[in-house]
């Protein structure tokens, strides 16, 4: 689970005579992750697209700019199965459809063009004047536009090159008329100048413009009418024809793909090489179905079996460390390679000659954990090389969400949220989501169910006893639990950050024994022994009273009866801090000791953050039920709500002296008939808002420390996902 699915690496060698074959049984596998060969062999070059691809390919490209005008998904109909005269059919529907978009084309241009025209005469419109009125006059100019009536008149009077003028409105719009003093031109343009003022152009027509703008009008409806015909008759052809055009894009996709194939291949002039990576498990299938379709015409070699130390896990520099591993690795690939056969590749190829590349990653994880991939990827793919982390986040994440909000009635609107989510969306990644939003919810309810809480009122106080509730306390009634889970929380994350650290161990063993004790193993004695000390009860009397001790304020002490670990542990404890620092220095030098408070302690306190969210959701849910139902105080300092029908001597579980309210809430405020409602709506809204505020704070939170506490102790990502030669949906011809 921790380790991606083994694979193999795979060789098929043949004449060209049974690639074609040899192509078609692979694709329907659905099985191999082809290498592309890069050129490199002495005698090979990549081979040439099968005949017909070019066809195949522009066949394609018809079919989908089809579906693209035709604004077809794949939800739309279910792909047909093909006929004998499938082209002659997909031409004529090809040339239905053409035509029919260069119409609409046409259609929305002259829509585009009265649209234009009517907002160029609607102005004149509002001014009630007949255009014929506007224009064609010698000794007086005409203006129309938008403006400031008083600014505009203020500029005609004042310029001097206007011997008289008259204006004209009609709701925004103006109209001058002015005469000009002498010869002038352009009078009231000169006058405007400086003037926030909008021309329009008189448009050249004998209609009056509430005639023009109607019968612009009425072409705009006949125009719209058209384009209505135009897209119904697309539709009809969508739905005749939207199965067989998925079909048929279906089968493209696939002679596309079987047609481009030998591009990843190394081929000389009768012969081919093809590699690439299976799952070691299903070889024998692989074998069995290339036997099965062309026997003994092609040779087919296992060429490895890929261990997961072989292939690197990145290129992570390592200072004072592994670097005699290195240097002979660097020494290994200066030897000569092989030479790969270019007899025609029908004769036994002596030695592993292989297209370099990594192999791709399939996750390996158990059903439940498998949404979590998500989580994971949304980093980076794992290296095939490296641990994959799913599964520790598929048991850390939904248990600190839900330890962050614990609340029965949020848990079960998240768990809610979480199916509509999965039911909703049809793509894995909306289906993945919608199952980590159940997981968090259920553990929100089993955190809400050991809280006593469900949306934010004690069950105990609505005369609900259910086993082992309120076993736990979130810590708003006492002071002592707000600590405990400060401390449970850094024991947490000390959890935590050790697989984190424990799983970089592994992984830098790639690099060598040193390198992973230099750079994992020595911040695991640090961060250890630190906290060996700080729980210990070496220096006792020198340590907040709260962690360790058996006095009052010990926190431990009075939850689980532990005082702290015998004085000589934490002595052993300083000694792994020194000798951790010591590692550090001798790894990454100075700067490396430096950090070790950071590493050590501060990504610990870290997690502190969980805290503030369980306490910060507590306290906004305690605030909207504080307004709506208000509260009483009992002698003890125990708050509980005054929840309406139920009377304070019938809860179980405390005893009270009976005490005014300390506010008493809105549905217990005069008049109900307009508090009432209020308080359902402050009610619902405040608590829709905790539980968003929930989504966004736990949420992001737990993400932050899987991505940046966790991930960064052993995490490095960068793998090639597996994506094998194929494709699940075909079509058969009839």
């Amino acid at each position: 689970m921790l380790r991606p699915e083994r694979m193999s690496k795979v060789s098929v060698t043949g004449s060209k005579g049974v690639m074609p074959t040899v192509i078609e049984t692979i694709h329907e596998l659905n099985l191999v992750h082809l290498s592309d060969y890069d050129g490199t062999w002495e005698g090979f070059d990549n081979g040439n697209p099968i005949e017909g691809a070019d066809e195949v390919s522009e066949k394609l490209v018809t079919v989908r700019a089809l579906e693209s005008t035709l604004d077809l998904d794949p939800d739309d109909a279910v792909p047909g199965r093909l006929e004998d005269d499938w082209e002659a059919r997909l031409e004529g529907i090809r040339t239905r459809v053409n035509e029919l978009d260069d119409e609409r084309s046409e259609i929305r241009e002259q829509l585009r063009q009265v649209d234009e025209e009517i907002d160029r005469v609607a102005p004149f419109a509002e001014l009630a004047i007949d255009l014929d009125l506007l224009s064609g006059y010698d000794s007086v100019e005409v203006l129309v536009g938008e403006g400031s009536l008083s600014a505009v008149e203020d500029a005609l009077e004042s310029e001097a090159a206007i011997r008289a003028y008259e204006t004209f409105t009609g709701g925004d719009v103006v109209a001058i008329v002015a005469a000009p003093a002498d010869d002038e031109e352009d009078v009231i343009d000169d006058a405007l100048v400086g003037i926030e003022f909008t021309r329009h152009a008189v448009p050249e027509t004998d209609q009056s413009p509430r005639q023009y703008v109607g019968r612009l009008e009425d072409r705009k409806r006949d125009l719209e009418d058209d384009l209505q015909e135009i897209d119904a008759e697309l539709e009809h052809v969508k739905r005749e024809e939207g199965g067989f055009l998925l079909g048929l894009e279906a089968e493209l996709t696939i002679e596309s793909q079987r047609a481009d194939a030998p591009l990843q291949f190394a081929t000389t002039r009768r012969a081919f090489i093809a590699e690439g990576w299976i799952p070691a498990s299903q070889y024998d299938e692989f074998v069995a179905a290339l036997e099965g379709a062309v026997g003994d015409s092609v040779e087919i070699e296992q060429l490895e079996v890929a261990d997961y130390d072989d292939h690197e896990h990145g290129a992570e520099a390592h200072t004072g460390a592994g670097d005699d591993e290195e240097e002979d690795a660097a020494e290994r690939t200066r030897e000569e390679p092989p030479k790969a056969a270019t007899d025609g590749g029908t004769s036994q190829r002596r030695g592993a000659v292989t297209m370099d590349d990594q192999p791709p990653v399939i996750l390996n994880n158990v059903t439940p954990a498998k949404p979590f991939e998500l989580l994971v990827k949304m980093v980076s793919q794992p290296k095939y090389s490296e641990l994959d982390p799913t599964l520790l986040v598929f048991l850390t994440y939904p248990f600190a969400f839900g330890f962050m909000i614990g609340d029965i009635g949020y848990g079960l609107l998240y768990m809610l949220m979480g199916w509509g989510c999965w039911k909703v969306f049809d793509s894995d990644a909306g289906k993945a989501l919608g199952t980590i939003g159940i997981w968090a919810g259920a553990f929100t309810v089993i955190f809400g169910w050991l809280y006593d809480d469900i949306f934010g009122v004690h069950m105990s106080d609505l005369g609900l006893a259910l086993p082992l509730a309120g076993s736990l306390d979130k810590g708003l009634q006492a002071t002592e639990w707000a600590m405990l889970w400060i401390i449970l929380s850094l024991v947490f994350g000390l959890i935590h950050l050790n697989i984190g650290l424990i799983m970089g161990f592994v992984n830098e063993l790639s690099h060598g024994l040193k390198a992973a004790v230099y750079e994992r193993l020595s911040w695991l004695l640090a961060m250890n022994g630190l906290f060996l000390w700080i729980f210990s009860l070496h220096l006792v009397e020198e340590k907040p009273g709260f962690l360790v001790g058996a006095g009052e304020e010990a926190i431990l002490y009075q939850f689980m009866g532990f005082a702290g670990l015998p004085e000589v542990v934490g002595q052993v404890g300083l000694v792994m801090v020194l000798v951790g620092a010591i590692l550090v220095g001798v790894g990454e030098g100075i700067a490396g000791i430096f950090e070790i408070p950071a590493w050590a302690f501060g990504h610990v306190l870290s997690y502190l953050r969980m805290v503030a969210v369980l306490l910060a959701k507590g306290g906004m849910a305690f605030a909207v039920n504080l307004l709506v139902f208000g509260a009483y105080d009992t002698p003890e300092g125990y708050t509980y709500f005054n929840l309406p029908g139920i009377p304070i001597e019938t809860i179980s579980g405390y005893e009270y002296e009976a005490l005014e309210p300390g506010f008493a809430g809105l549905v217990h405020i005069d008049p109900l008939i307009v508090t009432i409602p209020i308080a359902i709506l402050v009610f619902v809204l405040g608590h829709i808002l905790v539980l968003l505020l929930g989504i966004t704070a736990a949420g992001i939170q737990m993400l932050r420390l899987e991505y940046v506490e966790f991930f960064q102790k052993f995490y490095e990502g960068g793998g090639e996902e597996y994506e094998p030669f194929g494709q699940e949906r075909s079509i058969q011809a009839d």
